[in-house]
This record gives C-alpha cells, sequence and structure tokens, in this order.
C-alpha cells in the first residue's frame, strides 16, 4: 500500500501528529509545510513521537521520578512491540510505526531516543563534554539520523552530518536555556569545563555576569559553530526536495549563537529568540537558493 494511502486510511492519527507539530514548532511546521506530501506526514509523526517523549519529562505533571520512569518504560516495551507487529494503538506510536516501516527506520534509533530522554530524568549534572555529548546524540543526534530516513539521501556519509547537526542544536538549546535550567535545578554546561574556567556552580546560576563566564561562554558558543560547520557539507547528500528546510534549520539555530554573541556572551539576560519575519525570510531564500533553478548556479552537484 502507497504511503499516501497508509495516510489516509489511520488518518486520525497523522492528523493528531500534524496537530501536535503546529502547535509546538511553528517555524519547522512551516518548512514541513513546503515538503512534497508523502515526507510532510512522515515528518509530522517523527516529530509527534519525538514531542511526546521529550515532554514526559519537560511537563511531569504531578508525577513522582519513579512514575516517570515507568512511563519511560512502558513506552519503549511498546516501542518494541510495535516494530515486531507493526501496529500500535498508542495515538503518538500508531503513525510513528506505519513511518517507520515505510522509511526502514531502525529501532535502534527511537529506544536510544527514550534513553536521552531518561538520563534527563535522572541527571542534573555532566561532569565532562564526553557525558554531554552522549547526552546530546541521544536526545537530538539520533532524531537528525531519523529525518534522514524521512526526507531521502543519496550516500550512508549523511547520517554522520544529520549526527553533528543534531547535536549543534542540542548545543544551542543548552546555551539558550542556561537561566531556565539553573531555575529547575540542572545544569547542562559540563562541570570540568565549568572548573577549567575558574568558575563554580553559583557563578554559573547567580545571573551576575563575569569576565570569566564571558570567556567561557565564548568557548561553549565557538564550539557549537564548528559543529554547524562540521554538518553543513552534508546537507547537500540530502534529497533536493529537502535540503532547504534543513539549511534553514541550521541558518535559524545558528541566528540563536549569533544572538548570544550580540548580548556580548551574556546568558543571564531574556531569552534568545529569532524573530519570526527573520526566519521567514531564511525560509524563503532557502527555497528559491534550493529549489528554483536559477537559485542553483554555483552550486556544485555531489557525486554518489
Amino acid at each position: 500500500m502507497e504511503f499516501t494511502q497508509i495516510v489516509k486510511t489511520n488518518k486520525v492519527a497523522f492528523e493528531h501528529a500534524r496537530q501536535v507539530t503546529a502547535h509546538y514548532s511553528k517555524s519547522f511546521y512551516l518548512s514541513t509545510r513546503l515538503l512534497p506530501e508523502r515526507k510532510q506526514w512522515a515528518t509530522y509523526a517523527l516529530y509527534g513521537f519525538c514531542r511526546y517523549a521529550d515532554n514526559l519529562i519537560d511537563n511531569p505533571r504531578q508525577r513522582s521520578a519513579g512514575e516517570l520512569q515507568r512511563e519511560l518504560s512502558h513506552l519503549a516495551q511498546e516501542l518494541t512491540v510495535a516494530y515486531r507487529t507493526g501496529e500500535s494503538e498508542h495515538p503518538i506510536l500508531q503513525p510513528f510505526i506505519l513511518t517507520a516501516r515505510e522509511y526502514d527506520i531502525p529501532e535502534q534509533y527511537p529506544q536510544e531516543l527514550l534513553q536521552g530522554v531518561e538520563m534527563d530524568l535522572r541527571l542534573s549534572r555532566y561532569p565532562t563534554f564526553d557525558d554531554l555529548f552522549l547526552f546530546a546524540y541521544r536526545v537530538a543526534g539520533v532524531v537528525g539520523i531519523m529525518m534522514t530516513y524521512v526526507l531521502g539521501y543519496r550516500s550512508d556519509d549523511a547520517f554522520h552530518f544529520a549526527e553533528q547537526l543534531g547535536i549543534a542544536m542540542q548545543l544551542t538549546n543548552i546555551l539558550r536555556d542556561i537561566k531556565e535550567d539553573a531555575r529547575r535545578g540542572r545544569i547542562y554546561l559540563p562541570q570540568e569545563e565549568i572548573t577549567a574556567y575558574h568558575l563554580g556552580e553559583p557563578q554559573v546560576t547567580s545571573g551576575v555576569m563575569s569576565d570569566q563566564m564571558r570567556e567561557f561562554m565564548r568557548f561553549q558558543v565557538r564550539r557549537a559553530h564548528q559543529y554547524y560547520e562540521a554538518a553543513e557539507p552534508g546537507i547537500r547528500l540530502l534529497d533536493k526536495n529537502a535540503q532547504f528546510a534543513i539549511y534553514a534549520a541550521s541558518k535559524i539555530y545558528r541566528g540563536i549563537l549569533s544572538g548570544i554573541e550580540t548580548r556580548d556572551y551574556n546568558p543571564f539576560l531574556e531569552r534568545v529568540h529569532v524573530p519570526k519575519t527573520e526566519k521567514l525570510q531564511i525560509l524563503i531564500r532557502e527555497v528559491i537558493r534550493t529549489r528554483l533553478p536559477f537559485g542553483q548556479r554555483g552550486i556544485v552537484p555531489v557525486n554518489t
């Protein structure tokens, strides 16, 4: 059965995933609407699953840590059964498993995402960057990998680049949300690096800027930029009708880093965001550059 027919047969579940995407990420939803129809619905299903998993911890309701842990475990078990049987009555797993089967997304990746969410449940500190990297890989790197299956690719090398972009975006989230995370008792910045810059936790959470904190933030922002730069060549390995969405997402997120730089690396001011008009301009530019013939002059084709 064609995937578009699968979507129609399971319209209620896929429509729910679409509404979740529209509610939680308006700019991402807008770019998704410009993808071919089958990739649109697959992206909604993937985003819906990832958002649902994240929300278990980000929106804990009145549940204890033990209850949240059991909820995650049940979701992981249901995911395994869904992969074995190809179906689920879970409202968010139903469209996801149909999409995963259609696009051959290995179970390893959504399970690793759940492992990353579980890390966020039990850990509030990360001793080294290697520890943080594992978390970033699980909650964001694997999302990039799963999206690559959906968007289409011309070389297996695309998966490595997608992982790098996911990690870049997660590092950006962490740098943007330092103040908010501190209020929740979380410090994602590596403890080893905090010490290396002659800082302590009180200086990271106090909201008072210092020269040491500025240099520390400069280092963190520079590293995030390096991950974006490492990831960019891989976008050309994606199907041409999907490249614009990832180029736009990368540039929008790098705009957050630019906002931090503009504020002289002060993470304690109000939350940095990229204005909606700027997001729309970036998206339009990337559509023109990658999808219209006159916008593609000078782009070197990738030989595979």
